[in-house]
């Protein structure tokens, strides 16, 4: 007999059985036999007689969990980045405000208002710097 053959008939036994029910009664129960418990037993050593009550709340134990070190201070703007701020967010703030409580807009108060909010930008993004910080010793980390 071949292998092939054997295999064939290992298939056709499969076929020919897919309708019928199982013999064994432990087909009704999502777990192993093993862990059939039989009526009257006593529970083991350790194990709950009853389960518990979700009735009660249970407490929390503060001891053993992670709390983290608080966070370390915010670095001090100098007065250039405060004015960039408060022009990138001031800009566009003042012209919803005045569209929304209607007031006068002159086309030089416009054009201040856009400006800011450009020079704002624009100030950020050039003193934000695109280079390693200067506490990163002589090793750059990989160069491609």
């Amino acid at each position: 007999m071949t292998p092939q053959s054997d295999e064939d008939e290992v298939w056709r036994q499969i076929v020919a059985s897919y309708n019928e029910t199982p013999e064994d009664s432990s087909a009704d129960q999502p777990w192993p036999d093993r862990e059939n418990v039989a009526a009257g037993a006593e529970p083991e050593p350790g194990e709950p007689d009853e389960p518990e009550s979700t009735d009660q709340p249970e407490v929390a134990d503060d001891g053993d969990h992670y709390v983290p070190p608080p966070p370390p201070p915010l670095p001090k703007a100098d007065a250039i980045t405060k004015v960039s701020w408060l022009a990138l967010f001031g800009g566009p703030a003042y012209l919803l405000l005045a569209a929304l409580l209607r007031w006068p807009m002159d086309p030089w108060i416009v054009f201040t208002a856009v400006a800011a909010f450009i020079g704002g930008f624009v100030a950020l993004v050039v003193r934000m710097g695109d280079g390693p910080p200067g506490d990163s010793g002589w090793d750059d980390g990989a160069v491609v």
